[in-house]
């Protein structure tokens, strides 16, 4: 299943999102996605090709935690060294945006960066998983996201949460779907104004998925609709203002964004 969230004339709605004659368009409405089992009550709907409808942010986390330098060639590239156990950070939900909303350049930043992760949905209240429980069980979706970062502000404060958390610096989207794979492997790309900048896969994590959301679910509780971004491939560099920032992942779709000065 693939699913949007949208805005309708009475309100966000979450949508069924299928193929017809080669374009996405949202089939029916649905109930929120993030209780069990998938919802199976449909409201049909007629011709609503998805070009023509505004997509919202697919989920409305409570947290939104991130993993860093989950790729030995990105660690590399910023001169910092190969973690041996996950590195977490968060970002504040004020900072979601939507696909082909702007991302805002801060003034107080010099050097604004893309970075073009896998997202993983939570579908129920996942805490302290043992190793031998299933973790895709776990598992709502995957999406999109660009893990947008103020690189010089990052490599100042030391941590991280200023760097992170400006407002416009997560788009998610445009769909959540469970029709993919990461362990078998997904590609991972970024393009600015149409330009190749990162091209990875979920092969090539230092720590599996199964392993990050286990040692995630063990420091903190991760509830339906929660958000995790899986980290970056190599390649990441700056956005100026005028650019159009293109992340896609392979089965999901394509998260586009609009630069534009604060």
């Amino acid at each position: 299943m693939r699913f949007c969230r949208f805005e309708s004339a009475d309100g966000p709605r979450y949508g069924l999102v299928e193929a017809l004659g080669g374009k996405d368009a949202i089939t029916h409405i649905i109930p929120s996605p993030f209780g069990e089992p998938w919802p199976t009550e449909r409201q049909k709907l007629d011709n609503f090709p998805v070009k023509k409808c505004e997509l919202l942010v697919p989920v409305r986390p409570s947290k939104i935690v991130c993993v860093g330098r989950s790729y030995r060639e990105h660690a590399a590239e910023l001169g910092n060294p190969v973690p041996t156990e996950p590195l977490l950070f968060l970002k504040p939900p004020s900072s979601l945006l939507s696909n082909c909303q702007p991302i805002r350049l801060p003034a107080i930043a010099e050097r604004v960066d893309y970075e073009g992760e896998l997202g993983v949905v939570i579908g129920r209240v996942c805490r302290k998983l043992r190793d031998d429980e299933d973790v895709r069980s776990f598992v709502r979706g995957y999406t999109v996201v660009n893990d947008v970062t103020a690189r010089d502000l990052q490599n100042k404060d030391g941590q991280w949460t200023r760097a992170k958390g400006f407002d416009s610096f997560c788009p998610v989207g445009p769909f959540v779907t469970d029709e993919i794979d990461p362990w078998a492997g997904v590609a991972v790309e970024t393009r600015v104004d149409g330009e190749l900048k990162q091209q990875g896969n979920t092969r090539d994590f230092i720590f599996p998925l199964d392993v990050i959301i286990r040692y995630i679910s063990r420091v903190m509780t991760l509830f339906p609709g929660d958000l995790i971004s899986t980290g970056t491939p190599p390649g990441v560099g700056p956005l100026r203002a005028g650019n159009t920032v293109e992340v896609t992942v392979e089965g999901i779709g394509t998260l586009q964004n609009p630069v534009v000065a604060e």
